[in-house]
């Protein structure tokens, strides 16, 4: 059956689903735009629920799940990219517990302290997957990973990575016992340049919000570190800070 009405149930249960994060998180389901982010989540063990399909713009094999074939204005209305690829893909949340993770010897961990834009952490996702973060703590956050720009922004990055929420006190007591060296990016006299700590060795860097950067809770619990710039700005976007940081540390390593 083809579904072309607005008004049908199931296209207002995944626009609230796209559009509402306290009901995402009651269902504990979410959903997911486009054949690569797809991809990702079957190939990363995330467990698909039902599947809406346009069949005019989706051009491959239908996955195997229920599937709701929508007209292609309603697949319009429900997209958040508008005509992208013909697939939204509902699936199953997954618990992550931080204690559970058991770091490499050399792992390198990124922490960002309450981010709040989901384009930003979509795109720091991106990097640490791209150059092989161990894992991305979001401490104190305020933005829900599965949020559809999160999913969108990081490519779908968000499946292949260990991905943990922890207030302050969790994070450090987490780093402490696993034995981390800390930087944190706090500027003052003491800060050293990133290229010279040592990411050979496990290895959490701390960012703050663009905003105010890290809270005072932050203030002596690590190694302040700086990324050296020669322009007359003194700060970087979040984002590209921690894709230059996750750099360097993939550089160390060889």
């Amino acid at each position: 059956m083809l579904i072309e009405s607005f008004q049908n149930e199931k296209v207002k249960y995944i626009t609230k689903l796209l559009t509402d994060n306290r009901f995402r998180k009651k269902s504990e389901v979410f959903a997911v735009e486009g054949q690569q982010e797809n991809d990702r989540a079957m190939k990363f063990g995330f467990e698909p629920v039902e599947f809406f399909i346009c069949e005019n713009i989706f051009q491959k094999d239908l996955p195997k799940a229920k599937i709701h074939l929508v007209s292609d204005k309603v697949y319009e209305k429900i997209a958040y990219r508008g005509s992208s690829e013909g697939i939204i893909g509902i699936y199953k949340t997954k618990a992550a517990d931080l204690f559970s993770f058991i770091p490499k010897e050399n792992s390198t961990i990124i922490v960002v302290e309450g981010v709040e834009k989901p384009g930003n952490l979509g795109a720091i996702l991106r990097s640490c997957e791209a150059f092989g973060i161990d894992a991305l703590i979001v401490s104190d956050g305020k933005t829900d990973f599965y949020n559809p720009n999160v999913i969108r922004s990081s490519v779908g990055c968000l499946f292949g990575m260990k991905v943990f929420q922890s207030e302050n006190e969790q994070t450090l007591e987490f780093l402490t016992q696993n034995g981390f060296n800390i930087y944190t990016t706090i500027m003052d006299g003491n800060s050293q340049d990133l290229h010279i700590r040592d990411f050979t060795k496990k290895s959490a860097v701390i960012f703050g919000t663009e905003h105010s950067g890290l809270s005072d809770f932050w203030i002596g619990k690590g190694m302040n570190t700086l990324i050296p710039m020669s322009g007359s700005i003194d700060s970087l976007n979040l984002s590209n800070a921690v894709a230059i940081t996750c750099y360097e540390a993939l550089r160390q390593k060889g």
